[in-house]
């Protein structure tokens, strides 16, 4: 991948997030931190609604399905990972209920939101 290449899927990534924000928001989500990163991994949105805390992955591609499956195991780890890092670093979040999201974006749609997309045990 080229260097310019690169920096439009970087722009669109980051648009798409703030895309995904936008619609949480509308929804009555509230925006707690975007774009933590820890040794462990990364979050690309931690946002919550009631009891809940969603930590959401964004993945934009051409169409909804790519997005779909964009999310291996691997990445679902990493997330939980740095999710328990989060709670760790911020007990007043520890206790609500923790939910993993996945928002999907492309072009010319709204986002997909798709609530827990997964189920992580936490140690």
């Amino acid at each position: 991948m080229t260097r310019a290449a690169r920096r439009r899927a970087w722009r669109w990534g980051h648009g798409a997030e703030a895309l995904c924000i936008g619609a949480l928001m509308l929804r009555g989500y509230r925006i707690m931190a975007r774009r933590i990163r820890y040794p462990v991994g990364e979050i690309d949105i931690v946002a919550k609604r009631g009891g809940t805390l969603a930590i959401i992955e964004v993945k934009a591609r051409r169409d909804i399905g790519e997005a779909a499956e964009a999310v291996s195991g691997r990445q679902r780890r990493r997330i939980a990972r740095a999710a328990e890092w989060l709670l760790a670093e911020r007990p007043d979040l520890a206790a609500l209920t923790v939910r993993f999201d996945v928002m999907m974006v492309v072009p010319w749609r709204l986002p997909q939101h798709l609530r827990s997309a997964w189920r992580q045990e936490f140690r």
